[in-house]
C-alpha cells in the first residue's frame, strides 16, 4: 500500500517523496489490478495509473525523472499477482542452485545403506521384470514459442529429478538438439536403470532450451560446478518447464502426458511435452513412416539411456560377468532398415576390475619369479673372484628391481575406486602396469526377421609405458639395439643367445613344476603300497612315470651340459687351459651355431675345457634317474603277479631289474619300494641342484652382459605385457560367455585356438612411433599365454594367473552350469592358444607428416609381419575345422578373397589406407576372433572408429537405410557410449579434436559438429 495526498479539483495527486513526512496522506489507496498507462509530458514528472475496476484513474507526481521512474518500477511490483510471481521465481531459482549432481554424477546411485537411511520403502515401488530399467519415456515438444518472431528453434530438453525424500533437484540427462522447428520430436529416450532410486512419489522436471549456436552449447559438453546453472548468454536460453509425478505417467490409460510448458515465472504458456512411456521389450513392427513423419529432417535415431549390465547376456552368465564388468552404460537406438522396419540396438559400456586385477597378480607373480631366481644366483656356490664380484653386481640390481616391484604392488594395492585408468593418468609411474581406458564395447542388435546379434569390441590405449618416455624409441628399437650391443660386449662375461636364455627359463621353470609333482607322487605310490591296493599302485605309478619321463627330457638339451662346463671353470682354483677346438660343433653347444659372428666364436671358445672335468659325469647322473625310475616300475610289476615266481630268474630275464640288485619280492609292498623310491628322490635331486646351478649361471651371464640396461628393459617389457594382457584376458573372458552355446566356436577354441585381432590408429611420427613399437613387442608376447577353463568353487570368479615370463596360463573360472556347456577336452584342462595380429593405419595430422616428410617403414613391416601370421592361422584353421562353423554374416566374402585383398592394400602402401582396418576387422569376425581397437588413449580416434564400425555393420548385415548411415553415425558419436567414455575421461564431452587436425582425417572418421574442440582437462 502506498500513502498518497488527492486534490478534490483536478484529481491530480501530490504524493510526498521516498522517506519524507513534511505533510500527512489524505487517503490511502490499494494498488491491486492496476498498471501503468503512461507517462505525462509536463514540465513536472508525472505518471498515470488505471484500474481494472473502473475507478478513475490515479496521477502520480514526483520530484525528479529518477523518483519517477523508481515510483514506477515499485508500483509494477506492489501487488499480489506480482509478488506471487517473484517468490515461485525464487523457488525455482533456490531449487536450482541446490542442484548437487551432474548427469554424469547422476549415474553414481546411493549405496543401499544410504538408500536405507532415507526412509525409502515408505515410497511406492515401480512394478518392472528383473534386470529391466525401472522407466524409460521419450519426449517431443508441441507448438513452442520462439522469443523473437523470426528466429528457428534449435531445442532441446534437459531431465531433473526431485527425490521425494530429499527434496534436492538433481540434473539426470539431456536430449540431443533438433534444429529449425516448433515441434520438435526428441529422438533420444529417457532411463532410469534398475539401480536408481525413483519411485511413483518422484517427480521429474523438464526443461526447454533454445540452443542459439550448437558448436558454442557448452551445457552439454562439460560439467559445471554442482551449484551452478549456464548464463544464458553461453549458447543457450531458458524457454520453458513442466514437473510430473511418475505415478501420473506409469498409471496413466495411454502411458502418455501432455504437459503445458510455462516461462519461470509460471505466467505465461510457451507451448507443451508430451511425455510417453517406453517399454523396452516391445520391437515395433510398423512402418517407420508410421512411427514418426518428421524425423526424416532430425539428425539422429531414437536413443535411449541404461545401464542394465546383463540385458543381452543371459542369466546364467550373470554372477561370473558381474565380477568382472562394472560400470555399464547403455544406449538404446532405433534406426529404419532398407524395407521400412525399425530396428532396435542396445549400445553398452563398461569398464572392467581386470584392469586391475591381471597386473597385480603379475607383480605378484615378477617378485615371485625374481626373488626365486636371486635366490639361484645366491645358490650358485663358490665362485672365482671375477665371477663373484659380477654376481653380487648383478644380485645388488635385481634387489633394487625387486623393491619397486614390491613398491608398486603395495600402491595399487591401496588403490580404490573406478575400475579403469583414465587418460590423464596414462603417465602416472604407480598406475604404470594399468591399461589404459580399458572397456567393453558392446552392440546388440535386434531387427526383424534376422537372428539377434552381438558384436564386441574392446578398445584400450595402445600397451606403452608412457612413464619410461619414447625418447630412444620404444621396445621393438631398444631390444634390437640391445641384443647387437650385447653382441659386441668385451670377455667379461660369456653370451649366450636370446634363444638360450629362453631355453634356461624354461628349464628352470620345469625343474619347479615337476620336482614337487614328482614328490609327491612317489609319496603316493608308497601309501598305495602300504595299503595293498593294485589299482592305486598302477594308477600311482602311472602318474610317477609320466612326470618323471618330462623330468628327464627337460635335461636333454645339449645347452646344459656346456653350462656345468662354463660353470666349473669359474669356480675357486681352477686351472683354465686353451682349449682345442671341439670335434664336433654340433655338440659343443647351441652358441656355437652362429657361426657368422667371429666374436661370438672367439668368446664362446673362451669357455675354458678342464683336463679333470669329466664330461660324462652329467650323461651319468641323468640317466641315473631314469634306471632308479625302471627299477620301481620292475618291483611293481613284480608286486603285482599273481604267480610267485623267484626273484632271481625275474632278474636274469629283465635287465633294468637286475640293476636294481633286489632278490626277492615276499614281504610288505611298503617296505619292498621305500629303498628304490628314496634312491630315485636322490638321484633326482642331485639332478636338480646341478641342472639349477648350471642354467642359474647362465641366467648370471645375460644380467651381467647388459646391466643395467637389461634390467630396465625387463621392466618396459613388463609393463607393456601387463596392459595387453589385461584386455586380452577381458576379450577371452566376453568371447567364452558369449559363445557357451555356439559348438562350432567352442569346437575351433580347443582344437585350433583363438584368433586376437588388433586395430591401431597411431602414427609413425614423435612419440607415437615408439608407442607402436611398445605396442608391437607386447602383442606379440601374448603368443606365449596359454588360457584354462576351470570350473569355479567359489563366488569368486576372477581369473588365475599361474607362470613366468614368456610363459603364463590363465585360469578363467565358469559356475557349474556354464562349465557343463563346455567340450570334454577344455573341461579337462587342454591348454587353448591364442594367436594374435596387429594391423596399424595411422589417420590424424602426424600420420601426414610421417608420410609426406618421415619414414612409414614401421607400420609396413608390421602390417607385413601380421598379415603372414594370419595367413598361417587361416591355414591352421581350414586344416583342422570345418567350413560350417564360421558365423554366417548377411555379407558372404569368401575369406580367401578377403585375404587376398588385404595381402594387396598391405603391398599398394598407400596413404591413410583405412581399408586395411575395415578388412582385417572383417575378416577377424568371420574368424570368430576378438576385436581390439587402440589409439593412445582409447578416447577420440577410437571413438570414432568403432562407430564406424558400428554403424558399417548396420549397414551390411542388417540393412540400415541408407539414408540413415551418417545420421546413426553422428548419433552414436553424438549421444552414444563413446562421448560418455569422453566424459569419464576429461570430465567433458568433445573429443580432443580441432579444426585442422579434422582436414587430415579420413572423411569418416571426423565427429559431428558440436562434439569436439578444446577440452579442460
Amino acid at each position: 500500500m502506498l500513502p498518497v495526498k488527492r486534490s478534490c479539483g483536478d484529481h491530480e495527486v501530490v504524493c510526498n517523496s521516498w522517506g519524507r513526512t513534511s505533510s500527512e496522506a489524505s487517503e490511502v489507496v490499494i494498488l491491486e489490478r492496476c498498471w501503468i498507462v503512461e507517462f505525462r509530458s509536463k514540465p513536472d514528472v508525472s505518471i498515470v495509473l488505471k484500474f481494472q475496476s473502473g475507478e478513475p484513474d490515479l496521477y502520480l507526481e514526483a520530484a525528479s525523472k529518477t523518483d519517477c521512474e523508481s515510483w514506477a518500477v515499485a508500483l509494477g511490483e506492489a501487488n499480489s499477482e506480482g509478488l506471487q510471481n517473484k517468490i515461485q521465481q525464487l523457488r525455482r531459482l533456490i531449487m536450482e542452485i541446490k542442484e548437487e549432481r551432474s548427469s554424469d554424477e547422476a549415474r553414481k546411485f546411493l549405496p543401499s545403506s544410504q538408500v536405507d537411511s532415507l526412509g525409502e520403502p515408505q515410497f511406492t515401488s515401480i512394478q518392472r521384470i528383473a534386470n529391466e530399467p525401472k522407466l524409460e519415456f521419450s519426449l517431443a515438444c508441441k507448438d513452442l514459442v520462439a522469443a523473437t518472431r523470426d528466429r528457428k528453434l534449435n531445442t532441446f530438453i534437459q531431465v531433473s529429478v526431485v527425490h521425494p525424500a530429499e527434496h534436492i533437484l538433481t540434473r539426470y540427462s539431456s536430449t540431443e538438439i533438433v534444429e529449425g522447428t516448433k515441434d520438435p520430436l526428441f529422438l533420444t529416450g529417457v532411463t532410469f536403470p534398475p539401480e536408481y532410486p525413483i519411485y511413483e512419489e518422484t517427480k521429474i522436471k523438464l526443461t526447454v532450451y533454445d540452443v542459439k549456436d550448437k558448436s558454442q552449447d557448452t551445457v552439454r559438453t562439460s560439467v559445471l560446478p554442482d551449484h551452478k546453472e549456464p548464463r544464458a548468454d553461453i549458447g543457450r536460453s531458458f524457454l520453458g518447464c513442466t514437473t510430473f509425478r511418475v505415478a501420473d505417467l506409469v498409471k496413466s490409460k495411454e502411458q502418455q502426458l501432455t504437459l503445458t510448458l510455462r516461462t519461470s515465472d509460471g505466467g505465461k504458456t510457451v507451448g507443451t511435452i508430451e511425455v510417453n512411456l517406453v517399454k523396452m521389450g516391445e520391437l515395433e513392427d510398423g512402418e517407420t513412416d508410421h512411427v514418426t513423419t518428421d524425423a526424416q529432417d532430425q539428425k539422429c535415431a531414437l536413443v535411449h539411456e541404461c545401464t542394465a549390465t546383463e540385458g543381452i547376456s543371459g542369466k546364467d552368465s550373470l554372477p561370473s560377468l558381474s565380477a568382472v564388468l562394472k560400470n555399464p552404460i547403455c544406449k538404446l537406438y532405433r534406426f529404419p532398415t532398407s524395407d521400412n522396419k525399425w530396428m532396435r540396438i542396445r549400445e553398452q559400456m563398461a569398464e572392467t576390475t581386470l584392469s586391475f586385477h591381471v597386473p597385480k597378480e603379475l607383480i605378484n607373480l615378477h617378485i615371485k619369479e625374481d626373488m626365486r631366481r636371486n635366490q639361484e644366483l645366491k645358490d650358485l656356490g663358490e665362485l672365482a673372484p671375477h665371477w663373484d664380484n659380477m654376481r653380487k653386481s648383478v644380485i645388488a640390481h635385481c634387489d633394487q628391481m625387486l623393491s619397486m616391484y614390491q613398491d608398486t604392488l603395495a600402491e595399487l594395492g591401496k588403490h580404490t575406486g573406478s575400475s579403469f585408468k583414465s587418460s590423464c593418468s596414462k603417465g602416472e609411474k604407480t598406475l604404470e602396469f594399468i591399461p589404459i581406458n580399458l572397456h567393453l564395447q558392446r552392440m546388440h542388435v535386434h531387427s526383424p526377421r534376422l537372428k539377434d546379434a552381438l558384436y564386441d569390441v574392446i578398445t584400450v590405449g595402445a600397451p606403452a609405458a608412457h612413464f619410461q618416455g619414447f625418447k630412444n624409441g620404444g621396445l621393438r628399437k631398444l631390444l634390437s639395439k640391445f641384443e647387437a650391443e650385447r653382441r659386441n660386449t668385451g670377455y667379461q662375461c660369456i653370451y649366450y643367445s636370446p634363444e638360450n636364455t629362453a631355453k634356461a627359463k624354461e628349464v628352470l621353470s620345469n625343474i619347479n613344476h615337476l620336482q614337487p609333482l614328482i614328490s609327491s607322487h612317489a609319496d603316493l605310490l608308497l601309501s598305495s603300497a602300504s595299503q595293498h591296493s593294485p589299482d592305486s599302485l598302477k594308477n600311482s605309478l602311472k602318474m610317477l612315470s609320466e612326470k618323471t619321463e618330462l623330468f628327464v627330457h627337460a635335461f636333454k638339451d645339449q645347452l646344459v651340459r656346456s653350462a656345468l662346463l662354463a660353470l666349473y671353470t669359474a669356480r675357486p682354483g681352477c686351472v683354465l687351459k686353451k682349449p682345442a677346438m671341439p670335434r664336433n660343433s654340433a655338440e659343443e653347444g647351441s652358441d656355437l651355431q652362429h657361426q657368422d659372428h667371429p666374436s661370438q666364436i672367439k668368446r664362446q671358445d673362451s669357455i675354458p675345457h678342464h683336463s679333470e672335468y669329466d664330461e660324462e659325469e652329467w650323461d651319468r647322473v641323468w640317466a641315473n634317474v631314469g634306471k632308479s625310475l625302471n627299477c620301481v616300475i620292475a618291483m611293481v610289476d613284480r608286486l603285482l603277479e599273481k604267480d610267485n615266481v623267484s626273484s632271481t630268474k625275474e632278474g636274469e630275464n629283465d635287465p633294468s631289474a637286475a640293476d636294481c640288485k633286489v632278490f626277492h619280492t615276499g614281504g610288505d609292498w611298503y617296505e619292498q619300494l621305500y629303498p628304490l623310491v628314496i634312491t630315485l628322490k636322490d638321484c633326482m635331486e642331485e639332478v636338480v641342484t646341478r641342472a639349477k646351478q648350471s642354467m642359474a649361471f647362465v641366467l648370471l651371464q645375460e644380467l651381467a652382459c647388459g646391466l643395467p640396461q637389461c634390467l630396465m628393459l625387463t621392466l618396459r617389457r613388463d609393463i607393456v605385457f601387463s596392459q595387453a594382457l589385461a584386455g586380452l584376458v577381458c576379450g577371452f573372458i566376453i568371447k567364452l560367455h558369449a559363445g557357451l552355446h555356439d559348438q562350432g566356436f567352442l569346437q575351433q577354441l580347443h582344437t585350433v585356438g583363438l584368433l586376437v585381432q588388433y586395430e591401431g590408429l597411431l602414427s609413425t611420427y614423435s612419440e607415437e612411433a615408439g608407442m607402436l613399437e611398445d605396442m608391437a613387442v607386447g602383442i606379440s608376447d601374448l603368443q606365449k599365454v596359454m588360457f584354462k577353463v576351470i570350473e569355479a568353487k567359489s563366488e569368486d570368479f576372477l581369473p588365475i594367473i599361474t607362470g613366468r615370463r614368456e610363459h603364463y596360463v590363465i585360469e578363467v573360472q565358469l559356475p557349474a552350469k556354464m562349465f557343463e556347456l563346455l567340450p570334454q577336452e577344455i573341461k579337462e584342462g587342454k591348454l587353448l592358444r591364442m594367436y594374435p595380429v596387429l594391423f596399424n593405419v595411422g589417420i590424424n595430422e602426424q600420420q601426414t607428416l610421417a608420410e609426406r616428410f618421415g619414414d612409414t617403414t614401421l607400420q609396413e613391416n608390421i602390417n607385413q609381419e601380421n598379415l603372414e601370421l594370419l595367413k598361417e592361422y587361416y591355414k591352421l584353421f581350414t586344416e583342422k575345422m570345418p567350413p560350417d562353423c564360421l558365423p554366417h554374416f548377411q555379407e558372404q566374402n569368401d575369406l580367401k578373397g578377403l585375404l587376398e585383398n588385404l595381402h594387396q592394400n598391405i603391398q599398394a602402401k598407400k596413404r591413410k589406407n583405412v581399408e586395411i582396418m575395415w578388412l582385417a576387422a572383417t575378416i577377424c569376425r568371420k574368424l570368430n576372433g576378438v576385436r581390439f581397437t587402440c589409439c593412445k588413449s582409447a578416447k577420440d580416434r577410437t571413438s570414432m572408429s568403432v562407430t564406424l564400425e558400428q554403424c558399417s555393420i548396420l549397414r551390411d548385415e542388417h540393412q540400415l537405410h541408407k539414408d540413415f548411415f551418417i545420421r546413426a553415425l553422428d548419433c552414436m558419436r553424438r549421444e552414444g557410449c563413446r562421448i560418455e567414455n569422453v566424459l569419464k575421461n576429461v570430465k567433458c564431452r568433445k573429443y580432443a579434436f580441432n579444426m585442422i587436425q579434422l582436414m587430415a582425417f579420413p572423411k569418416y572418421y571426423r565427429p559431428p559438429e558440436g562434439t569436439y574442440g578444446k577440452a579442460d582437462t
